[in-house]
């Protein structure tokens, strides 16, 4: 049996924060604003893979109320997460995300976002992939004062 999960979330952008995605710095004048260090793929990626294992969603397994988890490594969090899916003996089939921000150009980080999920995933790159998406300069999203990110995940059970 196959089951497909969804994830999405959403930041506020502000300076002074690291800018974050797929646990990769991307040089930028703000970060998002969040309880961990604000990786809105990574957190997007839990949900969606919490979601196919119906093991509820990432403010349950991570509450921004528990001060273990400020400024946690959104990485470290996945590899928590994806331990506890491993542990129900499914395996990841694949990872489709989107990343939607008018600014910073996802592409040329692509690559290296592909790599760091892949690893900390236990997949091939193949299985991943990552596209970024502007809002056309409209709304929050498209004046550079969030960052969102949907992610769909298949695990096979």
């Amino acid at each position: 049996m196959n089951r497909i999960g969804l994830g999405r979330d959403l930041h506020r952008l502000v300076p002074g924060r690291r800018f974050l995605l797929g646990g990769v710095e991307i040089p930028f004048d703000k970060g998002a604003l969040a309880h961990s260090d604000g990786d809105v793929l990574i957190h997007a990626i839990i949900d969606a893979l919490l979601g196919a294992a119906a093991l509820g969603d990432i403010g349950e397994m991570f509450p921004d109320s528990d001060p273990a988890y400020k400024d946690a490594d959104s990485m470290e969090l996945l590899k928590t997460t994806f331990n506890r899916i491993k542990a129900q003996g499914r395996k990841l089939i694949n990872l489709d995300c989107i990343i939607i921000c008018d600014e910073p150009k996802i592409l040329p980080y692509r690559e290296k976002i592909c790599t760091t999920l892949a690893e900390a995933l236990e997949i091939d790159i193949g299985q991943i992939s990552i596209k970024g998406k502007t809002n056309e300069g409209l709304g929050p999203l498209g004046r550079g004062e969030a960052v969102e990110a949907l992610a769909v995940c298949l695990l096979e059970c």
